[in-house]
């Protein structure tokens, strides 16, 4: 199980740029899914990948599903050789995800992103919009299994704004 807490205070501090995407992002939101990874979306940058780096390391990031001899650097070179990145840490499985199906990169997503405060610290969410493209986009039975809470949660949320609520 994933310490979403400790993960996202960690990526936080040490100034990654970032936007919580998945199932996560919806849990957030108010849905009701399990979930059991951290799937984020980073800015491609050296600087920003040079915090990744920096905020991870300490917790022993490997790649999730390979086998335990394989070697595997996590550094500079390996992250702007790749763009998706399934982790196991010491904090649990951490998704680095450099593109997303519906949705780009993380300029695009960053663009509609909300923001909000969770144990502590200011996050960026993906919208529940992002999450219904990137939902669709993706095409798996989960992902699909998922969208009429997602679209019934983006009209309560619609409802509640033009009642004056939020």
């Amino acid at each position: 199980m994933t310490d979403f807490e400790t993960a996202l205070i960690v990526l936080t501090r040490a100034g990654v740029n970032f936007v919580v995407v998945g199932a996560y992002a919806g849990v957030l939101q108010g849905t009701g899914q399990v979930t059991q990874d951290l799937d984020i979306c980073y800015e491609r940058t050296t600087e920003n990948m040079k915090r990744l780096i920096a905020a991870l390391t300490p917790y022993h990031p490997r790649l999730r599903g390979a086998p335990a001899n394989l070697p595997f650097l996590f550094d500079e070179r390996t992250l702007f050789q790749g763009m998706n990145f399934t982790l196991e840490t010491d904090l649990g499985d951490i998704d680095l995800l450099g593109h997303l199906s519906g949705l780009g990169q993380f300029q695009e997503i960053a663009q509609d992103a909300i923001s909000t405060s969770v144990f502590g610290v200011l996050i960026r969410l993906a919208s529940l919009d992002a999450l219904i493209r990137s939902k669709r986009a993706a095409g798996r039975p989960k992902d699909m299994n998922s969208l009429p809470e997602l679209e019934a949660l983006k009209e309560l949320h619609k409802t509640r704004k033009d009642d004056g609520e939020l």
